[in-house]
């Protein structure tokens, strides 16, 4: 073989080794972003799966708050209904499930402020349990996004800096979307006493 051969072998060799790499490295950083919005996912249901205890056991107290307890329950069907597939989300999308989680939060924030009219309620172990838990989660929900956000910003990093872009392109690896803070987050809440 002659010599100009063996390096253009030798080139092509290296050329596909690093292809190889740079693919399996995207692949998997791809899997971590999904693996961490599969957890956001996770730690929001753990919420809703909360949330029926904790308004029966405010029920069995505040009968008359009948309209706040259908709130809680329309928003988390609607919030458990809006899944998304963080390989092909959309900002749209993405607002449309944070929207859904929001008007969830709120309903729950409601419910926590019937329950201040009722003393012995506050007073309940299991009440004062489910509170705690979805303090818990709320934590939970928010580590997760932020972890999630981690990995995507790792993620579109890599896809998009030289030379990995071209064989991103190549292989369809699309930029993924990070969890943003709602509008209404944006402005200070007002406090009065």
């Amino acid at each position: 073989m002659k010599k100009g051969t063996i390096i253009i072998l030798g080139i092509i060799a290296v050329l596909a080794l690093w292809c190889m790499n740079a693919y399996n490295g995207m692949v998997a950083i791809q899997e971590q972003a999904t693996n961490a919005a599969a957890n956001v996912q996770s730690a929001y249901q753990r919420r809703a799966d909360l949330i029926p205890n904790l308004v029966e056991t405010v029920k069995g107290y505040a009968t008359h708050e009948e309209n706040t307890f259908k709130e809680v329950v329309e928003a988390r069907a609607k919030a458990t209904q809006i899944t998304i597939d963080p390989s092909n989300a959309t900002p749209e999308q993405l607002e449309k499930f944070q929207k859904a989680q929001g008007e969830l939060g709120a309903a729950l924030g409601k419910l926590i402020a019937v329950s201040e009219n009722y003393p012995e309620l506050k007073a309940n172990e299991n009440f004062k349990d489910l509170q705690v838990q979805l303090e818990g989660t709320e934590n939970r929900i928010n580590e997760a996004r932020n972890k999630y956000n981690e990995v995507v910003t790792s993620y579109n990093q890599q896809i998009r800096s030289f030379p990995t872009n071209i064989l991103a392109g190549f292989f369809h690896f699309d930029k993924m979307e990070k969890f943003a803070a709602d509008e209404a987050a944006q402005k200070a809440p007002t406090v009065k006493f």
